[in-house]
């Protein structure tokens, strides 16, 4: 109040400089080499967007980046040259070395990603494996026998369900089906094109590992006049935004985003208070809409 009163602007920057902090934290898209998934994706925009609203609420910027632009050093380019004061990582990727290493380096970081993983850093993700099972177990029950799975080898959340569809796969005495595909919509669309071409249809679910890797074969359906649910019914994972406005619209394991997204930003702010920090699943929920039966 007295600042206001004689009109007195705070140097924020020279406020920084004394405290020798940033008040800004870095997050990092952690892409794989090779996959055409981009910043573009819904499902990480989402996951962006509410990691920002987290922060801000604790007077914090974002710094957004991308495995690809920081390189195999991350303490080195975000912590000792002062460009953050800690790190959230999007995805755990198909090799965590430079998450380990930045880890093992003293950086303060969290990830989002899937919980159950051991590491030595912490972890918010939803559960996996439960995920996975409720989509099978839905589609099951609507009376599908032969259930795709549709994934992108390599991810630790991708693994835990594929998990939960072996389990209820399993359990039903049914036959797993997996088609390995990059976390596209496009690949997605190809992926399933070139199964109808060679094998006809052969299955009559479909677990896509995300929402946009379900929309990419509920594309590819539809362009050869194949009935959603009737003749094959879908249910992806994550529940963007375009799941409740496709057509038909898109059963969904919906992630809750807006919870794991203030727990990353809690538990960086332990590490940057010299507090512990511990991974922790957040709760998943199936959405039922029209491209299953049940």
């Amino acid at each position: 109040q007295l600042a206001k009163q004689h009109n007195f602007s705070l140097n924020t920057a020279a406020s920084r400089l004394r405290s020798q902090k940033t008040n800004v934290v870095a997050v990092i898209i952690n892409f794989d080499s090779g996959t055409e998934q981009s910043i573009n994706d819904p499902f990480l925009l989402k996951v962006v967007g509410e990691i920002n609203l987290a922060l801000n609420k604790q007077g914090l910027e974002l710094l957004l980046s991308n495995s690809f632009m920081a390189g195999d050093d991350w303490a080195n380019y975000f912590i000792n040259s002062r460009r953050a004061d800690g790190i959230i990582v999007v995805g755990q990727g198909k090799d965590p070395a430079n998450i380990e290493a930045a880890a093992n380096a003293g950086v303060p970081l969290v990830v989002w990603g899937d919980p159950k993983t051991p590491s030595n850093y912490p972890i918010v993700g939803s559960d996996n494996f439960v995920g996975g099972r409720l989509a099978t177990e839905h589609l099951l029950t609507g009376g599908a026998k032969n259930i795709l799975f549709l994934e992108d080898p390599g991810h630790a959340e991708i693994g835990e369900r594929y998990r939960g569809y072996l389990a209820a796969i399993t359990t039903a005495k049914a036959t797993p089906h997996v088609v390995s595909i990059d976390i596209t919509s496009r690949a997605a669309y190809q992926g399933i094109n070139q199964l109808l071409v060679e094998k006809g249809l052969c299955f009559d679910g479909i677990m896509a590992c995300s929402d946009m890797v379900a929309l990419g074969a509920m594309k590819a359906l539809k362009e050869r006049y194949i009935s959603i649910p009737n003749d094959v019914a879908l249910v992806g994972f994550d529940d963007i935004a375009m799941a409740d406005v496709s057509h038909p619209s898109l059963s969904s394991i919906k992630q809750n985003t807006q919870r794991a997204s203030v727990l990353l930003v809690e538990k960086l702010l332990a590490q940057l208070q010299g507090q512990p920090a511990e991974s922790q699943v957040v709760e998943i929920e199936l959405i039922n809409r029209q491209s299953s039966k049940g």
